[in-house]
């Protein structure tokens, strides 16, 4: 079984995203949608180990500066509740290499909010670009859409969403 504990990074450059369209996976949750780079905790790791791990295997590059920026909690219908490290890097060596889970594409942020994002990636997106202190987001989803978003244990309209 699979870790409840994941990691989710955006690695940063000259005012871009790398970002990773998930197009490769079979019965894939993230199928087709924008993401970063991360993924599930393996036996014994710390969420900077898997941070590291994730990135290097997905990327090729070894991140050398990284802030964590929040945990987000997920809860979706069908789905194991998940619990996720949020990550910013705007360090890195190495060269980028092709991706097993699909396409990685350095995305200008001002252009993030028009690809296929789900709607709570817009939120914590949104507070990382007002550089907001550490955060905790609970997100609930019932297929596609988000029903339920909470901000540091207070619940947050829909309005407040995007």
């Amino acid at each position: 079984m699979k870790s409840p504990l994941t990691t989710l990074c955006y690695v940063e450059k000259d005012e871009q995203y790398l970002m990773l369209h998930r197009i490769s996976k079979k019965n894939d949750v993230n199928k087709d949608k924008w993401i970063g780079i991360g993924g599930h905790f393996e036996d014994g790791e710390s969420p900077e180990e898997c941070l590291l791990r994730e990135a290097k295997e997905e990327t090729g590059l070894t991140l050398t500066a990284w802030k964590f920026r929040g945990i987000v909690t997920f809860i979706a219908n069908g789905w194991p509740p998940e619990y996720m490290c949020l990550y910013t890097a705007d360090g890195f060596t190495g060269e980028m290499i092709s991706c097993t889970e699909g396409t990685l594409e350095w995305v200008p942020k001002s252009e993030l909010m028009n690809l296929n994002l789900w709607e709570g990636d817009k939120i914590f997106l949104k507070l990382m670009a007002q550089d907001a202190p550490f955060f905790s987001l609970k997100l609930m989803y019932d297929g596609d859409t988000l029903t339920y978003a909470s901000l540091d244990g207070r619940e947050i309209t829909p309005e407040a969403w995007i």
